[in-house]
């Protein structure tokens, strides 16, 4: 997440496959919930998550060899679950960033006729803070929570689509570079598609999920009120998946990460999720942020409570996610 001490008081851190997967069940109001038979697995979760913030990687500060070898890996997987290039190649070169950096940007079109035509994003930034300047005995800021969580999220629900084929609007999934240097990435990539004509139904962007909260809710939603994404995403699941976290807005996180440019760009809902509450995890951008610390129990079942609601998003018959106004 973009840097946030400036928002603080105080220094806070120290420091089967088939179309049979997807069936709908009427919830007890007149909507309808999603239950899923796909299977988020565990250990997939973790070998993704403990390799993508490991210490061969060196942070992934954007720009670096770290985040190179970062890149290599998310191209890798996407050629593996058969997501393709939405341009010609993975990458997206960012247009300013002043050494070659790249967003990772995969594509599973629409099954429906129509409806492929709109787009829904899944997004995290795959990048982070890098090598600490000062010598001391730990200089690597593994970024696991931050936000190699998030891409871990999003590259399971990639894999997901591609193995169901349940998304009826075609799908672009966007690994961000830069956006620890002021959302580089999303800034660039967004000028692109708006040059395209690109039709955005909606962007749910994924931020810090490597740890559960102490509340009544699975995660937030920033900007919470801009639109019905949040009711929505705990109509799609029948659970209260989605709840309002105070300090969201009192620190405007919605304008801190990588749906914010979209927002600003197509008007449309555009919204991070995220589990990180200020009071469940002490090592925001510190090199103690590491894999050991990652509850991966909590994210396979938070990236499996997430399926129908982006499945919904994926296929509803019309724009049920809407702007407040």
């Amino acid at each position: 997440m973009k840097n946030l001490y400036f928002l603080l008081p105080f220094a806070l851190f120290a420091c089967k496959s088939t179309t049979t997967a997807v069936n709908e069940k009427t919830a007890q109001s007149d909507s309808k919930s999603i239950e899923i038979s796909y299977k988020v697995k565990e250990a997939e979760v973790s070998d993704f998550l403990k390799y993508l913030s490991s210490d061969e990687l060196e942070g992934r500060e954007t720009g670096t060899k770290g985040i190179e070898k970062a890149a290599v890996f998310l191209e890798e997987f996407f050629k593996k679950n058969n997501v393709k290039p939405y341009f010609k190649t993975y990458r997206d070169t960012l247009t300013n960033f002043k050494t070659p950096a790249f967003n990772i940007v995969g594509v599973l079109e629409g099954t429906d006729p129509e409806l492929k035509k709109e787009f829904i994003v899944l997004s995290a930034h795959y990048d982070h803070i890098g090598l600490e300047k000062k010598k001391q005995d730990d200089m690597i800021n593994n970024g696991a929570n931050d936000d190699a969580s998030g891409v871990t999220a999003v590259a399971e629900m990639a894999k997901y689509f591609s193995e169901t084929k349940s998304n009826k609007r075609s799908v672009l999934f966007v690994f961000f570079a830069g956006e620890e240097k002021g959302l580089l990435g999303s800034k660039s990539l967004v000028k692109k598609l708006k040059a395209q004509g690109f039709k955005l139904y909606a962007q749910l962007n994924i931020e810090m999920i490597g740890v559960p909260m102490k509340r009544d809710y699975l995660a937030y939603i920033t900007g919470f009120d801009k639109s019905n994404m949040a009711g929505k995403i705990n109509e799609y699941t029948g659970k209260k998946t989605i709840g309002f976290l105070p300090k969201e807005a009192e620190y405007q996180l919605f304008f801190r990460s990588d749906n914010h440019p979209f927002f600003e760009t197509f008007n449309k809902p555009c919204q991070s999720v995220s589990t990180f509450d200020f009071e469940n995890f002490d090592f925001y951008h510190h090199v103690s942020d590491e894999f050991k610390l990652m509850d991966i129990p909590f994210m396979t079942s938070f990236i499996q409570e997430f399926l129908p609601a982006v499945t919904k998003m994926a296929s509803s018959p019309t724009e049920e996610i809407t702007m407040s106004k």
